[in-house]
């Protein structure tokens, strides 16, 4: 029987949960199983299928996230523009930011189910990867991987990995790149509540607080259904095959 996991690593507080990759990331013991049967088989069609990202902890996301919040991360719109976030107001802000990055406690990169690919065969030797649409758009560099992945996990043969930000439903933009282990992730999905959120987020005393904190609060409910839940169907019910 697959271990729960414990509110402090659902919450990416806690990594006890994952075992190391030979490249140096972090999976949970099945997923990183799973990844390691669909990286042999692409690397059989010509590819090299490597992690950009895996395990993020909690305050690896909250970094993240207050930089951007406060202006030493470029926020980007849907066309790859910085956003002026100086003349937004703090709700805009807050889903600016959320339109590519979780708030800390809420990113599937906690759960050591989820991570973000590439095909290195494919990475010019003076080429800094940018995990872009552009990279992922017919035609860009990563197209080839990403349309053999689209007939694996069509067949039911990406050995549980589907996409979560497959298509834009007005939340969280499309991620081609972001893949996640769904007989895991699903019993995470389910358990991430108001409740575990808002007890993550009552900060130590000395931790630095998360930024745009009331206008989360303020919302919650809306954020949770907008950005955090993702699209039902984004994979194969249980037992249907992956």
């Amino acid at each position: 029987m697959v271990r729960q996991l414990t509110p402090l690593q659902l919450t990416g507080r806690e990594d006890s949960h994952l075992v190391e990759l030979p490249c140096g990331n972090r999976l949970r013991a099945e997923a990183a199983r799973a990844f390691g049967r669909l990286q042999a088989e692409a690397a059989e069609a010509g590819f090299a299928l490597a992690i950009a990202s895996s395990f993020r902890s909690y305050e690896r996301q909250r970094s993240i996230w207050n930089g951007k919040a406060g202006g030493q991360r470029p926020v980007h719109d849907d066309a790859g523009r910085p956003v002026d976030m100086a003349t937004l107001s703090r709700g805009e802000q807050l889903r600016a930011i959320l339109r590519y990055s979780a708030i800390p406690g809420t990113s599937r990169h906690h759960w050591g189910t989820d991570l973000d690919v590439y095909d290195a065969a494919a990475l010019p030797a003076d080429y800094r990867l940018q995990l872009s649409p552009r990279e992922v758009a017919p035609g860009g560099l990563f197209d080839p991987l990403h349309r053999w992945l689209d007939e694996r996990m069509a067949a039911g043969a990406s050995h549980g990995f589907f996409r979560p930000y497959a298509r834009d439903t007005g939340g969280v933009a499309p991620e081609r790149w972001h893949l996640s282990f769904a007989p895991l992730a699903q019993a995470c999905e389910a358990r991430l509540s108001r409740e575990l959120l808002l007890s993550c987020w009552a900060c130590d005393p000395g931790e630095e607080p998360l930024a745009l904190l009331d206008e989360i609060q303020a919302d919650l409910p809306a954020i949770l259904a907008r950005y955090v839940a993702v699209a039902p169907g984004w994979c194969p019910a249980p037992g249907t095959g992956a």
